[in-house]
């Protein structure tokens, strides 16, 4: 299982900080989804050798509006291993559901934010994954929250009847923000999730990386199709 972090500068705590205590707390992997406007510096080999958990650069896309998220994406794609765009308007929304290019929507609800069968349909169809953030039901409280249960159970109830792929994270800014799996898996039970349904999208982050690590190989044309010698059929 993964977990997608906010490393410093745009984070409190280092990538090295973050993936020596992922792997204390029972994680596979982190995922370095800095905003593109405040990159980390860190050795991915280096930080996962030193900590025996995989390190994954990805970027979270922070834009004004879909031409701009656009022009982000089109820059981000090719130095990141998983891109995800910041989301939280109709109209962003909207984009990252239609982009391939795109790897995750992230917060969908979040803001002015929201998600309809039409969205969560592009989202399949387009293989973009939802994030389940719960980071707002873990740091905040009163009527915010309320809210954000609301929003979750919404997109619960999408995902589950259009079967749209999604991650699961709890958006750590800090190393003490950090929750071991199985506390994440209780709290999605407590708040309706399925516990599988939860560690299933705490996995599906590494899966995208595996994915797309293979999609960024020298030898890979398109699904299926790679560049080598083969043998011959007999």
């Amino acid at each position: 299982m993964y977990e997608a972090v906010h490393a410093r500068p745009d984070g409190e705590s280092t990538v090295a900080r973050f993936a020596r205590t992922a792997g204390a707390v029972g994680y596979d992997g982190v995922v370095v989804r800095n905003h593109g406007d405040a990159p980390a510096e860190y050795d991915p080999a280096a930080v996962g050798d030193a900590s025996d958990v995989d390190v994954v650069e990805g970027v979270e896309v922070r834009a004004e509006d879909p031409t701009q998220a656009s022009g982000y994406v089109g820059n981000f794609r090719p130095e990141y291993t998983i891109l995800c765009l910041h989301g939280g308007t109709p109209a962003l929304n909207r984009f990252a559901v239609e982009q391939e290019r795109v790897d995750v929507l992230c917060h969908p609800m979040r803001g002015d934010g929201d998600l309809n069968h039409v969205l969560v349909r592009a989202a399949r169809e387009n293989g973009v994954r939802i994030e389940v953030n719960l980071a707002d039901v873990l740091r905040t409280s009163g009527g915010p929250r309320v809210q954000v249960l609301q929003g979750l159970r919404k997109l619960r109830e999408l995902i589950g009847t259009y079967e749209a792929p999604y991650v699961v994270s709890a958006d750590p800014f800090s190393h003490l923000h950090l929750r071991a799996p199985r506390e994440l898996l209780a709290l999605g039970e407590t708040i309706g999730f399925d516990a599988d349904a939860i560690e299933a999208g705490l996995r599906e982050w590494g899966r995208l990386a595996d994915r797309n690590r293979e999609r960024q190989s020298e030898s890979f044309i398109e699904p299926g199709v790679r560049e080598g010698r083969h043998e011959e059929e007999r």
